[in-house]
């Protein structure tokens, strides 16, 4: 069983799902509730069936229908449904990017959470629609240490063999014990070469033999060693060696707590993780803080776009 919490719909009809589309766009006043049942009833693969039927047969496409017709974050949730996970990890980039400064928290989000295979799949989607590599765009915009390391992963060459040799693992540990807490000064350099390259399997060993020489945890370390983007990058790929959905159920934790919901993170995690990690992720949320993340999401957002979160995220029980 998938850990995702949406999955293909059985019996799906791209036709009748085209034609309640359009009733609901086309008619007087939009049907939302119709919108909202499809986008997050089918899966990812299936959605992208219904947007290729539905230019097809209108000669518009969803997408654009979809931002005539609807506005604010509920726009964006529906349109992020309808657009493939490669291209929508690349616009998601595009956007912390093109803003006024650089959004490095979604870029570290990104590029520490995701596969090879997906930041591949990410550089291609770039390189067809703009023309140019992603790592081109990425080094005009970012830079130092930070800028370093991101270029690192955004090469999706991180090793993903799952074997784990303990000697090697030693040796990581201590490389990084003597380039941070034991040295005067942080061989800044040294972390990122192996916390960006090694595989997860092989971190999370690491982490452990890291504890046995050390007083601190790996991430305390890194937390006492470095600041800024750096730091937290690092802290990223960290958390997210040991464990994937605890660190996004953090982010979302983080993304609702506070003053104001961040709701470009909200959007971008469910509907991102959906398919892929949201029942471990829902699961962890419950672990970590004692409340469903569905009764969290009641209570932090409304309206149409409150209804499909919680249409993605699904309850527990």
């Amino acid at each position: 069983p998938s850990p995702g919490s949406v999955k293909d719909k059985p019996n799906f009809k791209v036709e009748e799902d085209v034609a309640a589309l359009r009733k609901a766009i086309e008619g007087i006043g939009t049907t939302e509730q119709t919108l909202i049942d499809i986008l997050t009833q089918r899966s990812s693969a299936q959605r992208q069936q219904i947007a290729t039927a539905y230019e097809k047969t209108t000669k518009r496409t969803l997408i654009s229908d979809l931002k005539g017709d609807t506005h604010g974050d509920f726009e964006e949730v529906l349109v992020a449904l309808v657009t493939p996970p490669a291209a929508f990890d690349c616009h998601e980039v595009l956007k912390a990017i093109e803003g006024a400064g650089t959004n490095e928290r979604t870029l570290t989000e990104i590029f520490a959470s995701r596969s090879n295979q997906q930041i591949k799949a990410m550089s291609e989607v770039f390189l067809k629609e703009s023309g140019k590599p992603l790592i081109d765009l990425l080094k005009s915009e970012v830079s130092g240490d930070y800028g370093k390391a991101l270029l690192i992963l955004a090469e999706g060459k991180r090793d993903e063999s799952t074997n784990v040799d303990v000697a090697k693992a030693k040796a990581d540990a201590k490389a990084l014990y003597e380039a941070g807490e034991k040295k005067w000064g942080t061989d800044e350099a040294k972390f990122i070469d192996i916390l960006c390259h090694r595989s997860f399997p092989h971190l999370r060993q690491v982490i452990v033999e890291y504890k046995n020489i050390s007083k601190k945890s790996l991430q305390e370390a890194i937390e006492g060693e470095m600041s800024g983007n750096l730091e937290k990058l690092l802290v990223a790929i960290v958390k997210c060696a040991i464990n994937v959905p605890v660190y996004f159920a953090e982010r979302l934790f983080k993304s609702m707590k506070g003053v104001g919901t961040t709701e470009s993170i909200l959007t971008r995690i469910l509907v991102s993780r959906c398919e892929v990690d949201l029942l471990d992720i829902r699961a962890e949320y419950k672990k970590l803080y004692g409340v469903s993340l569905y009764s969290q999401l009641e209570s932090e957002v409304s309206g149409d776009y409150g209804k499909t979160l919680k249409q993605l995220c699904g309850q527990d029980g």
